[in-house]
This record gives C-alpha cells, structure tokens and sequence, in this order.
C-alpha cells in the first residue's frame, strides 16, 4: 500500500505547476491546440457572414430571421438613416398625442413610414379591409377601390372584402401585386339601419369563418368614401378607433352617445373619453371579431327589450371602447368631410373623406326616408355621412 501512495504523490507532483520535467510533451500539444482553435474561429466566421448566418445573429448581422408560414426566410435590411427622435423635442405640440392609457394618438409629424413599413414588412403582414356596398351604395364602390389602391398599405399585402347584395355589380378594377378582391354576399335590408347594425353580425361570423385564415389585421371602412392621402401601417395595432371629426374638438357632454339607460349601449354623461367615428375602425383579427360579436350580442339584448341605440352600430362601438380601450387613437385625418368641414390648420393631411353624394335622396329612394333625429348637414353629421344603405 505504501508504494501504490508514492506512486499517487509522483503522479500528482508531475502534474503541478512546478513539474518542469513534464515542459517538453506541453510544446508538443500546442500546434494541435492552436489548430483546434483556428478551426473553431474559421467555423463560427463562416457563420455569421455566410447568407444563413442571420438566422443565429439577425439582430447583429445585416440578415434578419422572418417566420413564413412553412420556413424561416432571411431578408437583407439596407442601411437606414433618417433623423434621431429627441426625448426633450415632442414631434407636436399643438395636440394631443398620448391617450391617459398610454396609446399613441396618430398625427401626421407623430410618425416615420420608412421604419414603420421595414417592421411590418418583416412580419409579412396581411391586411383585410372590409366594406360594405348594398343597394345603390355600390355605386361607391370604384373610387373607393381606385383610390385604395393608390394610398391604402401600399407595398403590403391586401385583401379587399367586399360585402354586397350585387356581386355583379362589382366594378373590375386593376390591383396590384400581392392585393386581391373577395366578394361575400350580403342581404339586403328595408332600412339602412338595419344594414348598420347588421353589419356587426356579418364582420363577426366572417372573422371566425374566414378572416382568421387570411389576414392579420382588419380595418373595417364606409363604402362612400376616398383615400385622399397616405393610410399606412401606422394605424394597424391591435384595436384601433378613429375620432369623430364632429366631434374631436368637444367636451364629452356634447358626445352623442346612447344616453337612455334602456339601453345596452348607454354611456352616462360623466364618462367618456372620445367619439369614435362607426366609418373606420379595426385591429387585429381576434381583437375585432370579440368587439363586432359583442356589439352584435349588445344590439340583440336591446331589440329584444324594444330599444334600438340612437347611432345603432356606432353607438354600441363607442361602449364597447370606451370598457375596453383602443391600443391607438387615429386623428382625424383619417375621417373627414372636407366639404362640411372645411380643412382646419391642424390638419396637415386629409387621408380618408367623404364622398360628395345626395344621402337624404339615395336613402329615400331605397328605404323610405331618413330617421329622426337625423343630423345630416351638421359638422356632427360629418363622420356619421357615410353611415347609410351599405355601411
């Protein structure tokens, strides 16, 4: 036993640092180890500059990493330059550009289209926009494509869902790469009213069905309208509401919202935070399905009791956002009836307006007049123009 521990006390003595006899098989090992090494070096470099290198590095690296639906897809990013936002330098002053619940309000000046497209594009965004044409209100329909075309997500991918009890009155209009149309048949109403709020019903069960599949984000607009500028990726966030152009500028008192408790609508005078405008809205497919299944849910509670909401859809879209607030807030640029309205400084853009048109005459002649209370021609009407047969 004793020689077996003096033969442990050598071993170990040999591999201390003072064990100079053993120097010489240490030289020997150097070249393998240094070769070893630059191999490893010559690998992890190949990875990061070769084209697949960005999926490990995308964030470091030129390469980004995208999820398509069946592999991962490396986009090459340019450089961008483009001036450096300033903490202490709000981009406006002259209106409000954060909601008390922290949501961006969107302003022209408030934004940066090149970084923002870069970010969707990255996530191979799909966007639907839904419109509603019936009955005379089809006629609507071509400037309103045409002019979506031109400024409506351009450079993303778009799928146009139009609702309508005319399929074949459906003007062809040419589209671009990536954008194509869907007709979804629709019935026809007596009442505009009724195709108001029948419209909750129709964007609900089409979400669940279909959209769900297709698109990652909805905006749901008024049929008798034009894009008149830029309407981007800026607006697109999980729920979205736009101000009311009659109203932006007012206090919560002058908002005509549902007041008559009846009502699964009613909002009491003392809350509120903004009037959001029925004629475009939207968010996220999920987002949009609960709030158009829950306003729909909302509008049958109230006929069952004998109650229809002063605005229908509109008003039960006002409740519905002010309990389950929007993630972005967009100015009016993005409703507006510049005829009524004029164009106000603090406006420096006008995206989406109404269309001139003869409202009182197109719903007299299709469903018997306009209802009380109507406030067509007023500035609060403005937002409401579009809210007839068909939208």
């Amino acid at each position: 036993m004793a020689k077996t521990q003096k033969t442990d006390d050598q071993v170990w003595g040999e591999l201390a640092v003072t064990a100079v006899p053993r120097k010489p098989n240490c030289r020997l090992l150097r070249p393998s180890i240094l070769l070893l090494m630059a191999l490893v070096l010559v690998l992890l470099g190949y990875g990061i500059l070769s084209p697949g290198g960005g999926r490990m590095l995308g964030s470091l690296g030129a390469g980004t990493a995208v999820r398509e639906p069946d592999r991962l897809q490396v986009v090459t990013l340019s450089r961008k330059a483009y001036p450096q936002p300033k903490a202490l330098t709000p981009p406006r002053t002259d209106v409000l550009v954060l909601t008390p619940w922290l949501a961006p309000i969107v302003w022209e000046g408030t934004f940066n289209s090149d970084i923002l497209n870069v970010q969707f594009q990255l996530q191979n965004t799909t966007v639907g926009l839904t419109v509603f044409a019936i009955k005379k209100y089809v006629v609507f329909l071509k400037l309103f494509l045409e002019t979506a075309e031109k400024h409506f997500m351009a450079g993303h991918r778009v799928i146009y869902y139009v609702f309508t009890d005319r399929p074949d009155a459906v003007p062809r209009v040419a589209l671009g790469p990536g954008r194509r149309l869907q007709v979804l048949r629709a019935r026809p109403f007596a009442r505009w009213q009724d195709v108001s709020m029948q419209r909750m019903q129709m964007l609900s069960e089409a979400a669940e069905q279909g959209f769900l599949r297709e698109v990652d984000y909805l905006v749901c607009a008024d049929v008798d309208m034009q894009f008149h500028d830029h309407v981007g990726v800026e607006i697109l966030s999980p729920l979205f509401g736009t101000l009311h152009p009659g109203f932006y500028g007012r206090p919560r008192e002058a908002f005509t919202y549902e007041r008559r408790p009846q009502s699964q609508a009613h909002i009491p005078w003392d809350e509120g935070d903004f009037y959001y405008s029925g004629a475009f809205f939207g968010g996220s497919v999920p987002e949009v399905q609960r709030l158009t299944k829950a306003c729909h849910q909302a509008m049958l509670a109230d006929r069952a009791n004998g109650i229809e909401a002063v605005w229908q859809d509109e008003s039960h879209l006002n409740k519905y956002l002010l309990y389950h607030k929007p993630t972005k807030v967009l100015s009016p640029e993005y409703m507006w009836d510049q005829q009524l309205l004029g164009w106000p400084s603090v406006l420096r853009k006008l995206r989406f307006v109404a269309v001139s048109k003869n409202h009182p005459e197109i719903r007299k002649s299709e469903s018997g007049g306009q209802p009380a209370g109507s406030r067509e021609g007023s500035p609060e009407g403005a937002g409401r123009a579009g809210r007839a047969v068909g939208n």
